[in-house]
């Protein structure tokens, strides 16, 4: 097959376009001075790499404190609404599987919707919701808002799960004595655990990045990381900082992705 140079170039470009600014991320969390934001002096002198960035980070320092409180913060809040959009998520996926009629075609409808919204319009109608209901915008607005959006995507890949799902195994779990949930617990959820594990997965990455929804719903005190380094991006001298934990993030994040992919594959080897 004769080779085409000119899907190869525009190949190469896309790559080079998404992975250089990673890649400078990465490169600036080494920068010495953190206020020219240069790795050369007024000379024209190359300054070399530091590693005083990542050891704040480590030490806790007072200049990154509120850096990395707002870091735990998205965290906690991430963790929690994938936990939470993992149970709802299966449970809307299991109910669009099983159940077919008009009143499913509005469950999906309802799930769909999030994933076209514009984010913009999520986060005002949720201020709205909260402000009419009388309640302070903070860690738990946050919380809702975030398990709002995140349960349609792990809706979604779970439901791509189980268009391959064989419901002979289950009938067979059945047929053999087993009940309801111990069907699940054991025949059902194994099965379906990759597809949850992808969409927990993918659910945690939205989270923890959302900037336009949570602008709207935190409240005083109660800035993820996203909208802490929104704010100080443009004048704080400290911005390497947020270059090395953004590092650190990019490495955890692969790490956990790394585990998930291993502990799927030892699942479904298990499985066959």
């Amino acid at each position: 097959m004769k080779k085409s140079y000119f899907s190869l170039t525009i190949l190469v470009l896309v790559l080079l376009f998404l992975y250089i600014p990673i890649i400078l991320v990465v490169a600036y969390g080494f920068i010495p001075n953190g206020i020219s934001m240069q790795f050369t002096g007024a000379d024209g002198s190359f300054l070399g790499f530091t590693t005083k960035w990542y050891e704040q980070i480590f030490s806790g320092a007072p200049s990154v404190r509120k850096l990395l409180s707002s870091f735990w913060l998205s965290v906690e809040i991430a963790a929690l609404a994938t936990l939470a959009s993992c149970v709802l998520g299966t449970t809307s996926a299991l109910a669009l599987h099983k159940w077919k009629n008009r009143f499913q075609k509005i469950h999906y409808a309802l799930v769909y919707t999030p994933l076209i919204m514009p984010d913009i319009l999520i986060g005002i109608s949720l201020l709205m919701l909260f402000v009419a209901c009388n309640v302070a915008c903070g860690f738990w607005t946050i919380f809702i808002a975030h398990v709002t959006f995140c349960i349609s995507y792990v809706t979604m890949t779970v439901l791509a799960r189980l268009a391959d799902f064989d419901n002979a195994v289950t009938e067979a779990a059945y047929d053999l004595g087993a009940g309801p949930l111990y069907t699940f617990f054991k025949v059902e959820l194994p099965i379906l655990m990759p597809g949850i594990m992808a969409g927990g997965l993918l659910a945690f990455t939205l989270s923890i990045d959302d900037v336009v929804i949570t602008s709207f719903v935190n409240g005083a005190g109660t800035n993820t990381f996203p909208t802490y380094v929104s704010s100080m991006v443009k004048h704080s001298k400290n911005l390497p900082a947020v270059f090395a934990l953004s590092t650190l993030m990019l490495l955890g994040t692969c790490a956990l992705a790394a585990l998930i992919r291993v502990l799927t594959n030892l699942r479904m080897k298990k499985l066959s």
